[in-house]
């Protein structure tokens, strides 16, 4: 299913064949929190993560998820005219409540005018079949999306950054969620500590075999106000970060390997330059570096599948 020039499926054209308009999804937080943040699996959440460094200003859970959906769409209309909306429950772990009260909050984003759908960020080991059924319900309806937090598929990893869950987890979770008529995404950081090239490039090998439809990639940034940002601190050594060059070859490499119907929704999420510590690309922005990417790929004569092989 080739649905745009590029040599990769993106996730734009696929919006755009899926909805035959522009959609925009406007981002949530609705104060949850995490398993490995409030005692129940851990503490401390993920060593890496300051949730700050990706929420609009927009985004305060007080506001509630009407006013926070206004004014979202308040901003994007007033540069696109003709527009559709998905919720984007982001921050933090977006099913991890009781039923009745998870239900009532994707009810009220969905009663908002314009808004055409859900998109769910949460954690493998938070879901349970109450909720999947409840959402494979509204698919009938409504487009409805799942991401699932990877990270990394190797365990020894998930417990150095304090996941407090396993990649047996993650498969598990997403037997349970497929054929619901829910998409299923996955997110993946590039570069967690001790990780090696062919690690990474493994995890192309490993989450094609997934029953996944989209796929986030970004790599690892060191951020103010994480625990990470000690460790790097104190022990630089341990960390490899990706120089911009490297990231570029490096996810060139990693699409031939992918199986070639995931749509890839994104290559690269950088924070905040106020927040970040790690590494520093020279202020290029997002749609730069896709477009260096994009380049490599033809350079290199390189294609999402090329070196995909089916299990």
């Amino acid at each position: 299913m080739k649905i745009s020039g590029k040599r990769y499926l993106d996730y734009s054209s696929f919006i755009k064949s899926t909805f035959g308009e522009r959609v925009q999804k406007i981002s949530l937080d609705i104060g949850f929190s995490c398993p490995n943040r409030d005692g129940s699996k851990g503490f401390g959440g993920c060593t890496y993560c300051n949730n700050n460094t990706f929420n609009p200003d927009y985004c305060e859970p007080q506001k509630g998820i009407k006013q926070q959906l206004e004014e979202g769409i308040s901003r994007f209309s007033t540069k696109y005219k003709s527009q559709k909306y998905l919720a984007y429950f982001q921050a933090y772990t977006n099913t991890y409540s009781d039923f009745e009260s998870l239900k009532r909050m994707y009810d009220e984003a969905l009663s908002v005018p314009n808004v055409i759908g859900l998109v769910i960020g949460t954690r493998p080991d938070c879901i349970e079949d109450e909720i999947i059924d409840y959402l494979s319900l509204l698919s009938k309806k409504h487009f409805v999306s799942l991401e699932f937090g990877i990270e990394s598929t190797l365990n020894s990893t998930l417990k150095k950054v304090n996941r407090c869950h396993t990649y047996e987890d993650t498969i598990a979770t997403y037997e349970k969620c497929k054929n619901k008529g829910i998409k299923l995404g996955a997110h993946l950081i590039m570069g967690l500590p001790g990780e090696t090239k062919q690690d990474l490039l493994n995890h192309a090998i490993e989450v094609s075999k997934l029953p996944i439809d989209t796929l986030k990639l970004h790599h690892l940034q060191i951020v103010k106000q994480s625990i990470m940002a000690s460790q790097y601190r104190k022990n630089p050594e341990d960390f490899d970060l990706f120089t911009i060059e490297k990231y570029i070859e490096f996810i060139s490499e990693f699409v031939s390997l992918l199986r070639p119907n995931i749509i890839i929704e994104r290559f690269i999420s950088q924070a905040p330059a106020d927040l970040l510590i790690a590494p520093k690309w020279n202020g290029l922005k997002n749609f730069e570096i896709v477009s260096k990417i994009d380049q490599k790929m033809i350079d290199v004569d390189t294609w999402q599948g090329k070196n995909y092989e089916s299990i």
